[in-house]
């Protein structure tokens, strides 16, 4: 208790900092430059060796990449990819401990299209990327989101996964060995493609397909579904087999807990492993997941890895703008805290696998039309999904068919043939009441309906929030119309085939 009498006036005592090792933890010897957490601080020398060591055994643990296989590095201008650049700048040189021995090219997809980005601001930042591309020495391409657009049917069509395994990886190596690591040749004439002038139309269509997203959330999964399909195609217009993508372990913490709050629970295990074989002939690898950001930013900060800032749809949002920016702050605020915030969500992504049919196994008709994996929505009658489903089926036929409920009362100097031209969304005449048609709101529920059934629950999720599908790509579309008459024929001859038992 605080008396009356007593004396506060003496100096008061200051506690003593935790104190952090001014040694290397590794070589005991040098100064300490990095602390990446409580006890491990390493000197200057011994992060960098930590840094490469940690990207080489992610590689020679998993063993998918092959030697002398053509990998495409998927860089964005961002501290991750860029950082993985110089990973594998570092290991192709001629005094690499481990020598990397995979033929690596660059892509950048120009997405400035699709933000608003001004004509000059995505020249200058293309030209910044082509300056850090060019030092490397390693070919590289830069393709517009624009032409997204114009991608052949071909991307979203079934392809025969590459070939995996111990024994296969064994034969590579022997291979290579034999032809005298001939086909590693990266530094040398390394081709260059100047970004193309895309057209003012192709942009304003971009923009028309990412605007036509209600909310920031289905336009965010909106443009990495565009982006992913854009770097599947180059790869394989370009001839690689395998795609590095800089997804670092924060990135992908937040990206799991994102994913679940979507629906796609059942993708998860592919949307943040270390392969995702869902194209099948193309493998998307992701060998920065072991290194968090932060030491991602300590390492360009002291190695000198240039970057460059673009700005995306989520630069400048509040943290409530979409389920992705609320998730990200979420876990960066709470690994603020907890430091081992981010490493329990990311060993937790470690140990999930999918109980469904593998995406790179299942028959194209029980894929996705847009994320292109298993489908997730064969679900029991009794399911919340199901009953999800009918309940917005019975809204969408009420909206269409009950008149009392939507159709304001007609006027009084209205006619009979005015009142039945009126269009149930509101307007005063959509054109298709008259000729019988049908209402042009039922019309685009029944399309938009006929779409959402090839596809998983978060796509359908994504599509929902969508305007008008007739937005979407033209390759998109006429895929949908492929597997839909591939469906009804199948329907048509179903009585004279054999079961897969029989």
């Amino acid at each position: 208790m605080c008396q009356v009498e007593e004396d506060y006036h003496e100096p008061l005592q200051r506690a003593d900092p935790l104190s952090v090792s001014k040694k290397c933890v590794k070589c005991k010897e040098g100064t300490a430059a990095v602390v990446i957490r409580a006890g491990d601080a390493f000197c200057g020398v011994c992060f960098k060796e930590y840094f490469i060591h940690k990207f080489r055994a992610m590689l020679g643990k998993n063993r998918v990449i092959f030697p002398g296989e053509k990998v495409l590095l998927a860089v964005s201008g961002g501290a991750s990819s860029c950082s993985m650049l110089r990973q594998v700048q570092e290991g192709l040189s001629q005094n690499a401990h481990k020598k990397l021995r995979f033929s690596p090219g660059i892509v950048f997809i120009d997405e400035g299209g699709a933000v608003g980005q001004a004509v000059e601001d995505r020249r200058r930042a293309a030209a910044e990327l082509q300056a850090v591309f060019t030092a490397t020495g390693l070919p590289f391409v830069t393709v517009p989101l624009e032409e997204v657009l114009d991608l052949p049917s071909s991307v979203l069509a079934a392809a025969s996964p590459v070939a995996s395994g111990t024994g296969a990886y064994k034969a590579a190596v022997g291979d290579f060995v034999r032809s005298g690591a001939a086909g590693c040749r990266t530094s040398l004439d390394p081709e260059r493609r100047a970004p193309a002038d895309v057209q003012e139309s192709r942009t304003r269509s971009l923009q028309q397909l990412i605007g036509s997203a209600k909310t920031l959330t289905a336009r965010e999964d909106l443009l990495s579904t565009l982006r992913q399909h854009l770097l599947v195609h180059t790869a394989r217009s370009e001839g690689y087999s395998k795609v590095m993508l800089g997804d670092n372990c924060t990135r992908l913490a937040i990206k799991l807990l994102t994913s679940i709050s979507l629906g796609r629970g059942a993708q998860v295990a592919q949307d943040t492993g270390f392969s995702d074989s869902r194209y099948g002939d193309i493998l998307l690898v992701r060998p920065m997941r072991d290194y968090s950001a932060k030491e991602i930013a300590y390492y360009n900060r002291l190695f000198g890895v240039p970057s460059v800032f673009i700005p995306g749809l989520e630069t400048k949002a509040t943290d409530k703008s979409s389920i992705q920016r609320l998730t990200e702050s979420f876990v960066t605020k709470l690994q603020a805290d907890f430091p081992s915030t981010v490493s329990t969500i990311y060993r937790t992504s470690e140990k999930l696998q999918t109980a469904c049919r593998s995406s790179s196994t299942a028959d194209l008709c029980d894929r996705c039309l847009l994320c292109m994996c298993a489908l997730d929505t064969a679900a029991e009658n009794a399911s919340a999904f199901k009953a999800t489903l009918i309940s917005e089926q019975l809204s969408q036929a009420q909206a269409a068919g009950d008149t009392s409920v939507v159709t304001p009362a007609p006027k009084e100097h209205e006619s009979a043939a005015a009142i039945g031209k009126r269009c149930t969304s509101g307007a005063e005449d959509c054109g298709n009441a008259a000729s019988g048609e049908g209402c042009c709101s039922s019309a685009k529920g029944a399309e938009s309906s006929d779409l959402r059934s090839l596809l998983c629950y978060s796509c359908q999720l994504t599509i929902r929030d969508m305007s008008s599908v007739e937005r979407l790509p033209h390759y998109i579309l006429s895929e949908a119309q492929r597997r839909q008459r591939r469906s009804q024929m199948r329907e048509e001859i179903g009585e004279f085939l054999l079961d897969a038992a029989d």
